[in-house]
């Protein structure tokens, strides 16, 4: 859709603005792009998404060089299984809000463990106990010292 104003063509997603010169006689139309929000990136998103639903030992774990499923873990607790299943939720809207595609949601229905596979991350939320039982941290928390020594 265009807008046409005198000699001008403008595109609809520009704004049409008049100011005055300095003199306060004549009026000058300007153009403005009509911005859009900067996109948060998936990161952002998730750890925003975890601590707006009071997730509890979010730890990003950084697994590139790894694995080659993900570049990214986040793990995280809930309180109880609902609480799990909540926030697992709210981490699948939010990244579908700003343009993250999940590729799969494993365990909604029993809530002790709910995997969110976001491509190039990877969410898991679980029940304290299933967390130190499965022990992930251990697993895929390498540092840069370990990484070394098994290079």
């Amino acid at each position: 859709m265009l807008f046409q104003e005198s000699d001008h063509v403008v595109p609809a997603k520009q704004k049409i603005s008049t100011r005055k010169i300095r003199d306060g006689k004549k009026a000058v139309a300007t153009t403005k792009t009509a911005r859009k929000p900067k996109a948060a990136s998936l990161e952002t998103v998730i750890l925003d998404a975890l601590d707006d639903m009071k997730a509890l030992e979010v730890k990003l774990l950084d697994v590139r060089g790894l694995t080659d499923i993900a570049d990214f873990m986040v793990i995280a607790s809930g309180t109880s299984d609902r609480h799990v299943r909540s926030v697992a939720q709210r981490v699948v809207e939010k990244a579908k809000e700003a343009g993250f595609r999940p590729h799969g949601v494993e365990g909604q229905q029993d809530g002790d463990w709910v995997l969110i596979d976001l491509s190039e991350m990877i969410v898991h939320v679980m029940l304290p106990r299933v967390r130190e039982f499965y022990g992930l941290e251990k697993l895929w928390d390498m540092t840069v010292t370990k990484r070394a020594a098994r290079a």
